[in-house]
């Protein structure tokens, strides 16, 4: 058949691309950036050496063998157990909670199973039914740890009272009752030890893909090709016919000094009257390295504006009918798939978009050997 395009070379695109381009596809990729990787993009400082997570920490970690095994093709992967620790009202605390915090944030020195009940004695019981992130809180935590760590910080993040989100957002963090505070629990995790970026220009070295950066998507390409893979966004595929489907995004400060400034790669800060979320100081992020000086950056969420890189969407309950449309529009294409994080408008871990790209590369190619008269 003619050559496939593929639209973006993030995880998602590049991915896609080197699984087709295995099955014997040649491939196109454009890609509107003047490089590779999208938003887990990575370089290194010029002044320091220092390997930058240029949009934001991106680790990989992930339970599927499959997709542990592929993205190892590609790049050499040091081990790195991820830690995050969170400033409220002044102090610091361990992430995700577990017995430290507890007994950090109460003065204690409970065990397992009196943290469990004390925990329990905290919980609003008068909560039976969450409706939403605040009741979850409340009725698991209680009010003295949901005040602490979750309402602040949450307003920062998504911009709106934890009264007016879903309940699932809070699943996402967990409470334990040891002293495990390993953000991720998967078998499998780790940093590409040249970076993110040099692991996609991998990925992308096939001699049936032929890579355009600084190329942006327009429509008359699409007859020049036997299909196009889109993993841009949703809406601005279809030019926002009805609207723009609502994402946040990040505003970056970046500030250099000596020494260690925070002494770990990922520092929280829960506090409504902070505005940022987060500090990432990048060294941390190599720890097989060395370096006297340091790079560190501030995270401040914002509603996502024209012009604005999207960097998470808003799937809440009120947004439905508008991705609705956008999907159903989707699924009418003719010859064209919307993939990814972006064209699919969720919220994917780097290992859930290797796996979503791997399984729609092999559904296509499947398809086209039991169809091969397809142009």
């Amino acid at each position: 058949m003619k050559r496939l395009l593929i639209v973006g070379a993030g995880l998602s695109g590049a991915t896609l691309a080197r699984s087709l381009a295995d099955s014997g596809f040649k491939i196109r990729v454009i890609d509107e950036r003047n490089h590779v990787a999208g938003n887990c993009h990575t370089r290194r400082d010029p002044d320091t050496g220092i390997m930058l997570h240029v949009h934001g920490a991106h680790i990989f970690h992930t339970d599927d063998e499959r997709v542990w095994s592929f993205v190892n093709r590609f790049g050499d992967f040091e081990p790195y157990a991820h830690k995050v620790r969170v400033v409220s009202r002044g102090r610091v605390f361990s992430l995700p909670l577990n017995l430290l915090t507890i007994n950090q944030l109460f003065g204690l020195a409970l065990g397992p199973a009196e943290a469990a009940s004390f925990i329990r004695n905290l919980a609003d019981k008068s909560i039976t039914e969450p409706k939403n992130l605040e009741e979850r809180a409340l009725a698991t935590l209680g009010e003295e740890i949901y005040r602490a760590f979750f309402y602040g910080y949450t307003r920062k993040q998504w911009g709106r009272e934890p009264k007016d989100l879903p309940a699932s957002l809070l699943a996402r963090l967990p409470v334990r009752f040891n002293y495990d505070d390993a953000y991720f629990n998967n078998r499998n995790q780790g940093l590409p030890r040249l970076g993110y970026t040099a692991l996609v220009e991998n990925m992308l070295d096939h001699p049936h893909i032929d890579l355009a950066l600084d190329t942006a998507y327009e429509e008359a390409m699409k007859p020049e090709f036997g299909h196009v893979f889109y993993t841009g966004p949703l809406d601005r595929y279809f030019k926002f016919v009805h609207g723009r489907l609502p994402y946040r995004t990040l505003a970056f400060e970046w500030f250099a000094e000596t020494g260690d400034h925070q002494g770990c790669a990922v520092m929280n800060y829960a506090d409504s009257a902070v505005p940022y979320t987060r500090i990432i100081e990048h060294k941390h992020f190599s720890p097989w390295e060395n370096h006297s000086l340091t790079v560190c950056c501030r995270e401040t969420p914002g509603e996502c504006r024209e012009g604005d890189i999207p960097y998470y969407p808003v799937r809440f309950a009120e947004d439905n009918t508008l991705l609705r449309r956008y999907q159903d529009m989707a699924a009418l294409e003719a010859g064209v798939t919307l993939a990814g994080r972006l064209g699919g408008f969720q919220y994917l871990d780097m290992d859930a978009a290797v796996a979503e790209a791997l399984r729609l590369a092999d559904r296509f190619a499947e398809t086209i050997r039991s169809n091969p008269a397809r142009p």
